[in-house]
């Protein structure tokens, strides 16, 4: 069958289960091979949570007017753009990492002890660590791997929003 056949409905649906197997993908990484997420790498999967969250009730609301699938497509271009934000800006550190590492105190730490703006800029400058490429798949970090991905989501659903298709739900 063509994915690009598919409802709204459907379209959404599975652009939610892509982001949340992406998550499972990340925590796996983590559990299983070792890889501990640099503080931009939470924010990422938050990123993607959240993207999943909007994918999620846009395919489970199915709206039928094309204002509301629109409604829809502009939340969750939102999310996916401050996803691809962040994570264009742990690529970035990763291809251009500082002159002299210093890995900061963990992120719990900095939570613990940070008002909220003082850690979302802490986070956003980076650490050391986060310009460590510690696993690539086909020469491509996973921040760069989840920057693709948040860029094909955000195409995924302004294609499923935009269609014109005889197919309502």
């Amino acid at each position: 069958m063509n994915p690009f056949a598919w409802s709204f409905r459907a379209q959404f649906l599975a652009a939610s289960a892509v982001c949340f197997a992406l998550v499972g993908f990340a925590i796996f990484s983590q559990l299983q091979w070792g890889l501990d997420p640099c503080p931009l790498c939470i924010f990422q999967r938050f990123a993607f949570i959240a993207l999943g969250i909007v994918l999620l009730a846009g395919g489970l609301a199915a709206p039928r007017r094309p204002a509301w699938r629109r409604v829809w497509a502009v939340l969750a271009v939102a999310a996916a753009a401050v996803g691809a934000a962040i994570a264009g800006r742990h690529t970035w550190l990763q291809l251009n990492p500082p002159e002299i590492p210093a890995c900061g105190p963990p992120f719990e730490f900095l939570r613990d002890t940070l008002s909220t703006t003082s850690l979302i800029r802490r986070v956003m400058t980076g650490t050391g660590d986060c310009g460590n490429v510690d696993w690539t798949f086909l020469g491509l970090s996973m921040p760069a791997w989840s920057l693709l991905w948040f860029v094909l989501l955000a195409a995924w659903v302004l294609y499923a929003a935009l269609r014109r298709s005889s197919r309502r739900n």
